[in-house]
């Protein structure tokens, strides 16, 4: 008799846990209160990206001159852009459904509720389950300040579908979510303003990095202001006056609308983790090197569990659950998992990052590798960006990627893969790479962990 597999939650993980388990010969079931796709495909990732795609182009047609292209007036035609985002959504969301159909996946649409570690209820009807993997996702972290509550406050969720295009913004949070939403709405033309309480943006990655995307924003026209605090907002009419308090001084900037981006939360409130007793932290489920809870059987993955909130991050974690769950021998290595962040051009990183290194006392050395000498990056975004390595000092291994360039999202999958097979630089290196990519710039940047890049003039190295 096939075993029984209960998951809560049809995002990312879910879904993907869903459909590995079927594989497996399990009988599934999957529980969603919403849309299938989850977060990242409903309000997230998908709609964020389809967006900048959008706004890209618009950017692009802005300056076809350049290019000696001669289009005329150039309109954004609002409605017509959330359709846009619209039809991808919805086609992704029955694609989702297509899929777990053809798996033989019983899909319920309501909430899901625990009643113990092997029973669920959902809309009054009681499932059982040999396993349940709990893949509840999570919601826009929110903060209390004077006027959190005015209408032209919104968090990401409503940053998607705005009615219409506004002119102005000001973004709390300068991580993930708020750079890639400043790059976006100022490419649609807005007067952006960015405000972050650390000293930089885009914690987490390279500072190398930050340091030159900051460059090419702030040039693009966005405001970006490190070291600030939010204080309030006022209603000002149809605007709002934003004010805030940076070095000491107490400023203010008139926008349409403010957008909270500070984080997510685990959405784990009233799925009856207590009353069976699955323990958590601050609302995150805790969990084993497998993915279970304290309570056996019962297994938690993705949002409501990682604190890396990423949706490729929930996939794998969801194979490995249930993989785990059905007897098999799951592999995940939670220490190469790549980012990405879709500014124009992208940025994407994976492994370590050169502070870090610093900070751990590891002994290493770096490659840079400028895109102004790749051909590729010149003809698609004007040579701007870098791909870096940072290698072992002794044997070569490779550390960290971390590239800004366009493509970047596309080419890091080449920097996990080699970290995942344990690769050198002289094994990046006598790869040969096709001409003229971008993909290129990897093996350049190889060649200058030894100072030895083919089309960069030399650095002094050798």
């Amino acid at each position: 008799m096939s075993k029984k597999v209960i998951v809560i939650g049809g995002g990312p993980g879910g879904y993907v846990a869903a459909i590995r388990a079927a594989q497996l010969g399990a009988e599934v079931q999957i529980v969603e209160a919403e849309n299938l796709g989850g977060v990242c495909l409903n309000v997230g990732c998908i709609p964020t990206k389809a967006m900048i795609h959008v706004a890209e182009g618009y950017e692009s047609a802005l300056h076809s001159s350049a290019l000696g292209l001669k289009i005329g007036s150039v309109e954004v035609e609002w409605p017509k852009v959330l359709s846009y985002k619209g039809k991808i959504v919805d086609r992704l969301v029955k694609g989702v459904e297509g899929l777990l159909k053809a798996n033989k996946v019983t899909i319920h649409r309501g909430r899901a509720e625990l009643k113990d570690s092997r029973t669920v209820v959902v809309n009054g009807k009681t499932l059982s389950a040999d396993a349940i993997i709990l893949a509840t996702g999570s919601d826009p972290a929110k903060i209390n300040f004077p006027g959190a509550d005015l209408p032209g406050v919104i968090d990401s969720t409503g940053a998607l579908s705005l009615p219409e295009r506004p002119k102005s913004m000001a973004i709390l949070g300068g991580g993930v979510i708020g750079i890639e939403f400043a790059s976006m709405y100022s490419a649609f033309g807005a007067k952006v303003t960015v405000i972050e309480m650390l000293p930089d943006i885009m914690a987490g990655i390279d500072s190398e990095i930050v340091a030159a995307v900051r460059g090419d924003i702030v040039r693009k026209g966005v405001n970006v202001l490190t070291n600030a605090k939010l204080t309030g907002a006022k209603q000002n009419g149809a605007l709002l006056d934003v004010s805030y308090e940076v070095g000491g001084e107490v400023k203010s900037v008139t926008v349409e609308k403010l957008l909270v981006a500070v984080g997510r939360r685990p959405r784990t409130q009233n799925i009856g983790l207590e009353a069976v007793g699955v323990n958590t932290e601050r609302g995150r489920i805790l969990v084993d090197a497998n993915f279970q809870t304290n309570v056996p059987g019962v297994y938690a993955i993705g949002d409501c569990s990682s604190p890396i909130m990423l949706a490729h991050v929930a996939s794998a974690q969801g194979v490995a659950a249930v993989e785990h769950a059905l007897g098999h021998k799951a592999a995940y290595f939670g220490n190469i998992i790549p980012a990405c962040i879709y500014t124009t051009p992208e940025v994407a990183s994976v492994g370590m990052t050169e502070d870090k290194l610093k900070t751990a006392g590891i002994a290493y050395k770096k490659g840079v590798f400028q895109l102004a000498g790749n051909g590729k990056s010149l003809i698609e975004a004007d040579g701007v960006g870098m791909v870096k390595i940072l290698a072992g000092q002794k044997h070569g291994e490779i550390l960290g990627v971390h590239i800004y360039g366009p493509r970047a999202t596309d080419l890091i999958t080449e920097a996990a893969l080699a970290m995942r097979l344990e690769a050198t630089v002289d094994e990046l290196i006598s790869t040969i790479h096709a001409h003229p990519t971008v993909g290129e710039a990897m093996a350049e940047a190889a060649l200058a962990v030894d100072g030895i890049a083919i089309h960069w003039p030399p650095t002094g190295k050798r």
